[in-house]
């Protein structure tokens, strides 16, 4: 019987210097327990929430950056928020308004937005702190 797929944490930045950086931190702290998917685009990543949704696997984590060509951050991360609710969403950063920044607060409940560059270990307990909002009810 084949075991279920891992739970994945996904990273969407259009410079894959960035996607790089945040593959080695992630797998750093949290070494084989996850699956970490990289997205160039919010275009990308949208396909691959589909792709990943059909082989039943669960993103619990999304880390976004905010500034993108086509569609923003916020955008993105409301627009996943609204078929997957439960994702622990957070926005990485080095130009993003106040006002995206509220709107993905308000409505696809933004776990945290941190700065670039940004500070490993911050990035690491702040997904750890979205991670312990999760229950496992949540994930179904």
């Amino acid at each position: 019987m084949k075991s279920p797929p891992k739970p994945i944490i996904l990273c969407v930045d259009d410079e894959s210097s960035v996607l790089e950086s945040l593959k080695i931190q992630l797998r750093n702290a949290f070494a084989d327990t996850y699956g970490y998917e990289m997205a160039e685009s919010a275009d990308e990543a949208l396909e691959l929430l589909l792709e990943l949704q059909e082989h039943q696997t669960i993103v619990l984590v999304i880390v976004s950056d905010w500034l993108m060509p086509g569609i923003k951050g916020d955008e993105l991360l409301i627009k996943i928020h609204q078929k997957f609710p439960n994702t622990i969403k957070v926005m990485l950063t080095g130009q993003a308004n106040e006002d995206a920044i509220q709107r993905a607060i308000d409505q696809a409940d933004l776990h945290a937005c941190l700065s670039k560059p940004w500070n490993s270990e911050e990035l690491i307990n702040t997904i750890k702190s979205g991670l312990e909002k999760l229950t496992p009810s949540s994930l179904d």
